[in-house]
């Protein structure tokens, strides 16, 4: 895919910003040396591990080299590196890896899960945030409009652009990580954000979901697809009581710790 666009993805960013943070506050570490922040981004999640645990070596890792850099710019006194969580693995053993709206881009959760865990030190902790939103209209619609114009043979497989398949069910991940982590949770959040109209929800996708789905496309049939996905979108999300548009957004989330 092309690069990420840091700028887009802000846009949004107290909406984003909510479930990294309470992520965090459901971590049960007290002092952590070392904490890898995966998938860090423009470093928003980076900045409240920052701030909770003031005295830890914190890294963020990225594979954006655009992300990377709004992340540096933001925390210039923390450390942020180019890596695949798919593949990284640390000098080190950190006390924290914390995954905030990442792991949903891998494949194989029941092999990818519990090699991150093994690479906690002892009481280390691995928590996870992801959104579980591919049955919701927003992108539901995405596989709909992918598959009915001129744009579907440059686009393929709508399932596959749309992710269908990676994740688990939370009992699913509970079955992964239990015979593994000394403590566990595991739960499934549904937000309802409170979106201006249409509009606004196409551009709060347009930065993460609909990438896979927009980035093969020439200029004309992206602008085609926009415009389908965006009158599919003002169908599927009616205006509310004072005109807005709520855009439901089930994540779930994953604390794990590993035994002293």
């Amino acid at each position: 895919m092309a690069d990420w666009n840091p700028a887009l993805y802000t846009r949004f960013e107290e909406e984003r910003t909510r479930p990294a943070a309470e992520l965090l506050a459901r971590v049960p570490l007290e002092k952590p040396r070392l904490i890898y922040d995966l998938g860090c981004g423009p470093g928003n999640s980076t900045a409240l591990i920052a701030a909770r645990f003031p005295d830890a070596e914190v890294i963020g890792l990225d594979t954006s080299p655009a992300m990377l850099e709004s992340a540096r710019q933001r925390l210039p006194g923390l450390a942020f590196a180019q890596a695949d969580a798919a593949t990284w693995s640390p000098e080190r053993a950190p006390d924290l890896i914390y995954a905030n709206a990442v792991l949903q881009w891998l494949p194989d959760h029941p092999v990818l899960l519990p090699r991150l865990f093994g690479l906690l030190a002892p009481g280390g902790v691995l928590a996870v945030q992801m959104p579980d939103n591919l049955a919701e209209p927003s992108h539901r619609l995405m596989r709909e409009t992918a598959s009915a114009g001129s744009w579907a043979g440059a686009i393929g497989d709508p399932a596959l652009a749309g992710r269908l398949g990676r994740m688990l069910e939370p009992a699913g991940y509970y079955d992964v990580l239990a015979p593994l982590a000394a403590a566990l949770d595991v739960w499934r959040t549904a937000y309802h954000h409170r979106m201006a109209d249409a509009e606004a929800i196409v551009d709060w996708v347009s930065a993460t979901g609909l990438r896979p789905f927009l980035d093969p496309l020439d200029p004309e049939q992206r602008a085609g697809f926009l415009a389908a996905y965006a009158a599919a979108i003002e169908a599927g999300y009616p205006a509310r009581a004072d005109g807005r548009r709520l855009l439901a957004f089930p994540r779930v989330f994953i604390v794990a710790r590993r035994a002293p």
